[in-house]
């Protein structure tokens, strides 16, 4: 499935991304450096429209979840090619109002689905409750 058309950052080094569906949803895609650790990323992707009253995590149901979720992966394969050297990313899966966050979420099980079309095998993935951290095999075995 051809992602949505998106924008990129005017350098390579930036952390914002943003595209819009064909029904007008506006997104953003965020990755942003852990004070502690330059080498380790949080991702955070929302909805941008007012329509949805700020709530980034909106359930949008608009029937795009498919090619919203390839775009987002489309721009994480382009974030990891551009900043090799990072080692580590994470995310969280939103609950939905009727969703425990200490368990996996529906979300997280969706996102997950794509972890491997973006990481590949060279990538370690660990999932606890609504959060999962993507971590880069280290073949040198250096801890």
């Amino acid at each position: 499935m051809i992602p949505y058309k998106i924008i990129y950052p005017n350098i390579v080094s930036g952390s914002l991304f943003l595209f819009t569906t064909d029904s007008g949803v506006e997104y953003e895609v965020r990755f942003a450096r852990k004070k502690n650790n330059i080498l380790h990323a949080s991702i955070v992707f929302g909805v941008l429209n007012e329509e949805y009253d700020g709530e980034e995590y909106a359930l949008t149901n608009k029937g795009e979840v498919f090619k919203v979720m390839n775009t987002i992966a489309e721009i994480c394969r382009y974030y990891i090619k551009e900043h090799p050297n990072i080692n580590s990313y994470e995310f969280v899966g939103e609950p939905t109002p009727n969703e425990d966050e200490n368990k996996t979420t529906k979300r997280l099980r969706l996102y997950e689905r794509y972890l491997p079309s973006i990481y590949g095998t060279d990538w370690i993935f660990n999932i606890k409750g609504n959060k999962a951290l993507i971590t880069k095999k280290d073949k040198r075995n250096f801890h």
